[in-house]
């Protein structure tokens, strides 16, 4: 039984003996470290040097190593280790529709795909856009473009036209793979309308892809739009064998946004890439290759890249993707589909654990969740209200469910509890340690490492092999933006703090914090004081500004069924958060509304908030899920500011 800490504990954590080993070695011998994991993967070249520092901050990992990400997922699989029959990918559909591929059958697909890419031009280092659903054809796009040595670059299927065109633009690609249609909440949503309007802007594409998934043609534009089926029969004469790279030779692209400027183009390679996401899938996750493996994310985030395709293929074992929402067409779906597949393992969001606690738990308690023995979470943090009731209410206090941290930026965990290696006790709220490997610390401003409580910058202090290598196109930003921030630091722009077990609890983005007085407060320690009563579904909480404090703390809540705004209700959760955070927090005032704006990946967007309240400059919203859910802020506060 994994042990609880809710409390401060009187005497210090004691780590496992085989994890304290590897903590030390992380610390002493990174190299060394990173080395022998990256042994247990395929490799047709042995590397050189496992890291080799460049002039500040560039850095490359496995020095001339070969290999190919593709391959080891695939290839490597059916071939060298007998699993062809063994299903790869399990794709289930919120309309009721399943489809099964087994690791030979996905590897033929692939193979095929990559025959029609070469086909239609694209070559090593081209760049390939995929705009797809969560389809098995999203994957088979994204192996056959590493295979071949070609740079794929998803875009999440819920962007608007402006976010595809600045992506495509940005990457300068040559390619873009689309469906004619995808399906949310069970209504058509037209990707191909989406993507010709993206196309009317500036870009280097030539060809268009589309999987046909609809029952009418959609619009096609002669001599650039091709249909997927077409795309194969036109690649039946071409072959495409798998491309050697070398380690630090790009295997995608990621746009991570910013407020304000254009996306951030992240790109990952194919050495130091699969040996991080590896590596930490065996250590956080305890993955193996009798997993069958379930994340609740999508391919145009990096938790669908790094945990929904290419790490579970690089285990053997077999991974669900799923087109919907985690509680429709019946809130409970989601535990439906855990029972039937007998997932073993599952990956979840907090605001996907919200949203379905929204609903109670006598839709989880209709089904058998006996196989499940991990739940993992990540995203934002855990709030302990969530954390219980899925622990708790759900779980039955059966099966550990652990926060963990990271970015799109590190392509894998960086912190978390090390559960494939020994488990820590669980503490509500925190992320767990830096994991093996992992240099992480809290510091201030000028890069002084903190005491525990103290709060500060969580940072890196040396790079490790799944950090972003650059910013495609976007050098000087690259080096700005997360090495000169605190001078030798890789800077994670999380303001945190760590505990006297080295513990990290990340309290906010660092520009969210709130400043009471002269007091630092975190948005995510007071938004976790508002779910714990029992009416609240979910909070933001932004800084107000204020004449006389500086700053005060304002909240926009969601409440559970049943329950309705008063007065009196707004009273209680005052004296909840006064209860629970103690007289430093000044509440400016606390908001009803039906929605939250979040992103598409979940993440509540606070500064967007801030800045409507502030009457600022909206920036770029366009990973914005729910458009409606601005007005909902906006009439909020109007109605707030009437006398």
């Amino acid at each position: 039984m994994v042990k609880i800490l809710t409390e401060k504990n009187s005497v210090p954590i004691k780590l496992p003996s085989q994890l304290k080993q590897m903590l030390d070695k992380g610390r002493d011998n990174p190299d060394g470290l990173w080395g022998e994991m990256a042994k247990e993967l395929h490799w047709f070249e042995p590397w050189k040097e496992v890291y080799k520092a460049e002039e500040y901050p560039f850095f490359k990992w496995f020095v001339g190593g070969k290999t190919n990400l593709s391959y080891n997922c695939l290839d490597y699989q059916v071939l060298k280790k007998n699993r062809g029959n063994k299903p790869a990918i399990i794709w289930e559909s919120e309309l009721g529709k399943t489809r099964t591929l087994t690791y030979e059958q996905l590897l033929h697909e692939v193979e095929r795909f990559a025959a029609a890419l070469k086909a239609l031009g694209v070559e090593k280092g081209d760049r390939v856009t995929l705009y797809l659903p969560m389809v098995p054809e999203a994957a088979i796009a994204m192996l056959a473009t590493t295979r071949i040595g070609a740079i794929h670059s998803a875009v999440f299927a819920g962007f608007g036209f402006k976010s595809v065109a600045d992506r495509v633009a940005d990457a300068g690609s040559k390619v873009l793979i689309t469906a004619d249609v995808g399906y949310r909440r069970g209504e058509k949503v037209d990707l191909k309308g989406i993507v010709d309007k993206a196309l009317e802007l500036p870009n280097e594409v030539k060809k268009v892809i589309v999987l046909k998934r609809g029952e009418v043609a959609p619009p096609m534009k002669a001599s650039r739009d091709i249909y997927w089926d077409e795309a194969l029969e036109a690649g039946k004469k071409t072959t495409a064998p798998v491309v050697i790279m070398e380690a630090n030779e790009p295997s995608f692209i990621l746009h991570t946004s910013g407020t304000t400027s254009k996306p951030k183009g992240t790109v990952q390679t194919h050495g130091g890439y699969q040996v991080h996401i590896y590596s930490m899938a065996k250590w956080v996750y305890g993955m193996n290759e009798n997993d069958m493996w379930w994340c609740l994310s999508d391919i145009g985030w990096i938790v669908g890249h790094s945990y929904v395709i290419y790490a579970p293929l690089l285990f053997g074992c077999t991974t669900i993707m799923y087109e919907g929402t985690p509680d429709y067409p019946e809130p409970d779906i989601l535990w439906r589909l855990a029972e039937k597949n007998k997932v073993t393992r599952l990956w979840m969001s907090p605001t996907l654990i919200r949203a379905v606690m929204k609903h109670g738990s006598e839709w989880p308690d209709k089904h058998d969740l006996s196989t499940v023995k991990l739940v993992v979470c990540a995203g934002e943090v855990l709030n302990p209200p969530a954390w219980k009731w899925l622990n708790s209410s759900v779980l039955k206090d059966k099966v550990p469910v652990i926060d963990h941290m990271w970015q799109t930026e590190s392509s894998g965990p960086i912190v978390g509890y090390p559960y494939g290696i020994g488990m820590i006790p669980i503490k509500p709220g925190s992320a767990g340690l830096p994991l093996p490997g992992i240099m992480g610390d809290v510091v201030d401003r000028e890069g002084k490492s903190l005491a525990p409580d103290e709060e500060g910058i969580f940072v890196i202090k040396r790079p490790f092999p799944g950090l972003t290598q650059k910013l495609w196109g976007a050098e000087a930003k690259y080096v700005e933006q997360y090495w000169n921030q605190i001078a030798n630091y890789y800077y994670t722009g999380d303001a945190a703090k760590k505990d006297e077990d080295g513990y990290i609890w990340f309290i906010a983005r660092a520009d969210e914090v709130i400043k009471i007085a002269g007091h630092r407060v975190g948005t995510v320690e007071v938004e976790s004081a508002f779910i714990e009563h029992p009416a609240v579904a979910e909070a933001a909480v932004i800084g107000e500004p204020d004449s006389l404090r500086g700053e005060v703390a304002t909240a926009f809540v969601t409440l559970k069924k049943g329950h309705t705004p008063s007065e009196e209700l707004r009273s209680e959760l005052k004296k909840t958060v006064r209860n629970t955070m103690g007289p430093v927090i000044v509440l400016g005032g606390i908001n009803f509304v039906d929605k939250i704006p979040k992103t598409r990946s979940g993440k509540i967007m606070r500064r967007l908030i801030k800045a409507i309240i502030t009457g600022q400059p909206l920036g770029d919203y366009s990973t914005i899920d729910d458009m409606a859910s601005i007005e909902e802020i906006k009439k909020s506060w109007e109605k707030r500011k009437k006398p």
